[in-house]
């Protein structure tokens, strides 16, 4: 299983950036997936998460401003970031859980940067 993460960057407050991971080796449409994040000092947490049938959920601290999507024919998930804020500098992880025995699976990270 390959998950490759991109669209990270440095971003003004206030900015927006798209994240997308790219899967392979796994039968992304049945597998819930999921975008994590790590601030330096920080433990990794969950950002949001999105089932097979397309439930989403998010943690409060980014409600309203980000949007897990997937493309079932493409293999890729997406995180929309909008309104940035500081608070949101870390490495975002892609995570795929596997359908049948939800093994977890991490992409390599992409850092997004939130600066004036």
């Amino acid at each position: 299983v390959q998950l490759q993460a991109s669209g990270g960057g440095l971003v003004q407050p206030g900015g927006s950036l798209r994240l997308s991971c790219a899967a392979s080796g796994i039968i992304f449409r049945l597998g819930t997936m999921a975008w994590y994040r790590q601030a330096p000092g920080n433990q990794r947490e969950l950002v949001a998460d999105i089932t097979a049938d397309g439930t989403t959920t998010y943690t409060d601290s980014i409600k309203g401003r980000f949007t897990i999507s997937r493309d079932n024919a493409k293999n890729t998930l997406y995180l929309q970031m909008n309104s940035l804020q500081l608070e949101d500098t870390a490495v975002y992880y892609c995570n795929a859980k596997r359908y049948f025995d939800g093994t977890s699976y991490w992409g390599q990270g992409t850092q997004v940067t939130v600066s004036s």
